[in-house]
């Protein structure tokens, strides 16, 4: 549990990390269609009804459309918590730790939803979820 804490304590207290973080968690759903995308066969003329086409596809493809759209339902609760502990003065690397930990968490989501490993991916579901929440206990603390 010490090292734990002095990776936090040492951990960067720049700002622009957690908002760098922000952005990867906004950009990753959209890296997760392209994938889908990608392995469903989609053509340029599947372009005029990109969703319908999401709607037929299977297997990998099905799986990481998913992805994206999970990706896309979990990211309001991590921006929120990420700017509500930042408004309530939680420590800058804590929020950075858990802002990087639930951006890492999101990725090996996304590859445990290509690789169809339903049980780690709940895992790390909830993993993310708990950077959240944790963000958000933080705040309360500090409050």
């Amino acid at each position: 549990m010490n090292s734990i804490m002095m990776f936090v304590a040492n951990f960067s207290s720049d700002m622009d990390i957690a908002i760098k973080a922000m952005l990867v968690a906004c950009l990753l759903p959209f890296v997760f269609a392209m994938f889908a995308k990608a392995t469903g066969g989609f053509k340029m003329s599947d372009n005029a009804n990109p969703r319908q086409f999401l709607s037929h596809v299977t297997g990998l493809s099905a799986r990481m459309n998913a992805a994206q759209q999970n990706s896309f339902e979990g990211l309001p609760i991590f921006l929120a918590a990420v700017i509500v502990a930042m408004y309530c003065f939680v420590p800058q690397n804590v929020i950075n730790v858990l802002a990087c930990l639930y951006v890492l968490l999101r990725i090996g989501y996304g590859a445990a939803y290509a690789f169809n490993m339903p049980l780690v991916r709940s895992v790390l579901w909830v993993l993310g979820l708990l950077c959240c929440v944790m963000l958000f206990y933080f705040a309360i603390l500090v409050v």
